[in-house]
C-alpha cells in the first residue's frame, strides 16, 4: 500500500510542477515567462482550468503526504535509520595469524 502511495504522490508532485511551469507569471520577476504563450494558453478559461487544476492537485498532493505520515508512523519499527544502519554493519576481519617457518637464505 506504502509503495502505490508513494507512485501516486510522485506523479501528483510531477504533474504540479508541470502545471506551475505552464501558467503565465504574473509578477515578471526577471522578465521572463510574462509575455504572451502564442495561441497555446491565452484565453481566460484556460487560465481558470490551470487555476483550478492546480489547485486539485495540491490538495491531493498534501492528502496524499499526509497518508504517507500516518502510515510510516503507525509501522511497526519504531528504530532510526541511524539505528539500523549500526546494526547491520559489517564487523571488520580479524588479521589471521600464520606461523613463519625458518625459510633457506635466497642466494645472492
Amino acid at each position: 500500500m506504502t509503495t502505490v502511495l508513494l507512485v501516486i504522490h510522485l506523479l501528483i508532485a510531477v504533474a504540479l510542477i508541470g502545471l506551475i511551469m505552464i501558467q503565465r507569471s504574473e509578477g515578471g520577476a526577471l522578465g521572463i515567462g510574462g509575455g504572451s504563450m502564442g495561441s497555446l494558453m491565452n484565453a481566460r478559461g484556460s487560465a481558470n482550468f490551470l487555476t483550478r487544476t492546480t489547485t486539485i492537485l495540491g490538495i491531493a498532493f498534501f492528502v496524499t503526504s499526509i497518508s504517507l505520515a500516518l502510515i510510516a508512523s503507525n509501522s511497526g519499527s519504531r528504530s532510526s535509520i541511524a539505528d539500523q544502519i549500526q546494526s547491520s554493519a559489517p564487523v571488520a576481519p580479524q588479521p589471521v595469524e600464520t606461523q613463519s617457518t625458518p625459510s633457506a637464505p635466497l642466494p645472492q
